[in-house]
């Protein structure tokens, strides 16, 4: 048994094929020409970017707002970038997070128990929080190769399973600046690892509903586990929120002819899973014996970085869908709002906007239990609203909105998108950007429910493998309004091989263009850190663009220069900073995953969270 040779979309496509035409395939060839992709939009491609007009290729604004100089894509098995900065390890897949694990063994590869007591594998969303003085960083593990992990896939043990399994959840831990930068504080009392084996609280209205109930867990209020957390949020009471996302991957079938209900192929559920194997020797992951465990997975979780006995809570009041990450921000009135998407092509923007509201010296512990959740219906004229979830819109029942989102968004009319990724809230101004990563399917194929994907306003391209990024302002500056406008703050691509919608908008240049926009993040000073996770082939339509890459973006002028290149194979994802704000944190994700990278350490690939810094000790942005 070997992991599937897919990516998690490939494998939804492969379990869920949709039909290959549909009505929409008239708009493909116009939309693939300049001329006709005009047409469709009822503006200019001036107008996509930063919401201005007459920004072009070669009139950007020159602005010193970003302290280092663009550099060029590149194929180095390393991380590179500008001169003046330097990058260094801080944790990598197997270091020890514990005084009593061992160091990580290249040839075994450890086992479930060292595993478990050591830094998950491919990490991607990551939050450093202070208190007292101590800084603690929470760290998504998302998935796992298992040709790496396992030294012999084709005949794994139960231990390599289990090993598996805690390779995955969400890695806490302290770090410090030492003699040679930052490093783990293996001895702290606040290292904790949080895997699919940790007990924790279903939370919000969706608790206790017959849906969430197991032969483990008859009142349907407790669980086992997170997995495949992919984005993360961070709450301005000091908590972490991290986001299950492919977590259908995990699930199989001890019966292989059995009929999938259609509530769960909604989510990708199949008789077969991603390789992993759990269900060997877990029952609980066998749709056979328990087809309602699927239904306790897909939420996001809240942790408390500062309590190791607290229990994580997954809080059902914002929706089940493949979350990719959180951005919370609070309205002017004072409630949370939370801006979510859902990663997969053709699926949904959300927002949660809490019912009570934020207390700067009170308890928010339970601020994200109940509130209101929203979908998105975007315009051609370039506005949108937001569509309250309510069993009088959807035809659902309360606690059944919570558990079938997407069913709930498609009943309403939701704009299917071209898979959203991250999102982020701009702390200079009332403004929040959506990274639309790819959706090769768009005006092909409908997505898992059967809501068509025609091209529109903030998805303009049929067949789209270059990604955008949107840009979201809300009615009277308030997070909470129901109504906002919306632009295209950059549409990916390359123009040096097409001279069509696919060259991208005017602020995309031969000196850097990238595909597929993944992580989003601002910084404090207002600057927009864009992650890619996306085609490094270096050839065809993506001839130029190297390795994935991370780029920096002025949100006011459009320009965008590119900033660091990752190694061969890996996607560029995670990143915080530190509040001193001279040590960038960044993730990098499965280098060599098609065996091309010795990277980090001239071996075996391991994925890990790097320190940026510059080498004049300044700050960073």
């Amino acid at each position: 048994m070997t992991r599937q040779p897919l990516s998690f979309d490939a494998f939804d496509e492969k379990i869920s094929p949709r039909p290959e035409e549909t009505d929409f395939d008239r708009v493909v060839g116009n939309a693939l020409s300049r001329r006709g992709f005009l047409g469709v939009m009822s503006f200019g491609l001036g107008a996509f970017v930063a919401g201005t007009t007459g920004l072009t290729r070669t009139a950007l604004a020159a602005t010193d707002r970003f302290g280092f100089e663009g550099i060029a894509a590149s194929t180095a098995d390393t991380i590179t970038l500008p001169e003046g900065f330097a990058w260094k390890p801080v944790v990598l897949w197997g270091d020890p997070l514990f005084p009593d694990a061992p160091a990580f063994d290249p040839e075994t590869r450890g086992t479930a128990d060292t595993q478990a007591r050591a830094f998950g594998d491919n990490n991607d969303g990551m939050s450093i929080f202070l208190r007292d003085g101590r800084h603690v960083m929470a760290v998504n593990n998302e998935y796992t190769n298992l040709e790496t992990l396992w030294t012999a896939p084709e005949t794994p043990s139960e231990d390599d399973i289990r090993k598996g399994m805690m390779a995955h959840g969400v890695s806490i831990f302290e770090v410090r600046q030492g003699a040679e930068g930052w490093e783990v504080v293996t001895d702290s009392p606040l290292n904790r690892r949080i895997t699919p084996e940790t007990e924790m609280d279903i939370t919000g209205p969706a608790a206790g509903h017959a849906l969430l109930r197991t032969e483990a867990d008859p009142e349907g209020r407790t669980t086992r586990g997170t997995w495949n957390n992919c984005g993360n949020g961070e709450t301005p009471w000091g908590t972490y929120l991290t986001c299950e996302e492919n977590f259908n991957g995990y699930f199989s079938s001890s019966d292989p002819a059995q009929e999938i209900a259609p509530d769960l192929a909604r989510y990708g559920i199949s008789a077969e899973d991603w390789g992993y194997g759990w269900a060997q020797i877990d029952p609980r992951f066998d749709i056979a014996r328990h087809p309602n465990e699927p239904n306790r997975a897909g939420y996001v979780v809240e942790i408390d970085p500062f309590d190791p006995a607290a229990r994580p809570k997954k809080r059902t009041a914002l929706g089940r869908f493949k979350h990719e990450n959180t951005a919370c921000t609070i309205a002017p009135d004072g409630h949370a709002v939370v801006y979510l998407g859902d990663d997969e092509r053709g699926e949904f923007l959300y927002r949660f906007v809490s019912d009570g509201v934020h207390s700067a010296t009170g308890d928010n512990a339970d601020l994200l239990e109940t509130g209101r959740l929203f979908v998105a219906r975007f315009a051609e004229d370039m506005t949108g609203e937001w569509v309250e979830l309510t069993p009088e819109a959807t035809g659902m029942e309360a606690a059944e909105i919570l558990i079938h989102t997407r069913q709930a968004g498609s009943a309403v009319g939701a704009t299917t998108m071209d898979r959203p990724e991250w999102v982020a809230v701009n702390p200079a101004r009332p403004e929040a950007f959506v990274a639309l990563t790819n959706n090769r399917n768009r005006g092909l194929k409908p997505n898992a429910g059967g809501d068509e994907t025609p091209v529109n306003g903030p998805n303009p391209r049929a067949g789209n493998e270059y990604g955008q990024i949107l840009r979201i302002r809300p009615d009277d500056e308030d997070h909470a309004a129901t109504g906002f406008t919306w632009s295209l703050f950059a549409l990916a691509g390359n123009p040096e091989v097409h001279d069509d919608a696919f060259a991208g908008s005017g602020n995309i240049t031969a000196g850097n263009m990238f595909n597929s926009p993944d992580g989003m993040a601002f910084d404090t000073t207002g600057l927009l850190w864009i992650q890619t996770d996306g085609n490094y082939s270096n050839a065809g339509d993506f001839a130029g663009q190297g390795n994935n890459q991370m780029l920096a973006g002025d949100t006011v002028t459009g320009e965008i220069r590119r900033f660091l290149v990752g190694p061969r194979e890996c996607e560029v994802t995670g990143l915080c900073i530190s509040p001193d704000r001279r040590t960038m944190f960044v993730g990098i994700q499965h280098p060599g995953e098609e065996g091309g990278s010795t990277f980090p350490g001239g071996g075996l690939p391991r994925s890990g969270v790097f320190a940026v810094t510059r080498r004049d000790g300044g700050p960073i942005g």
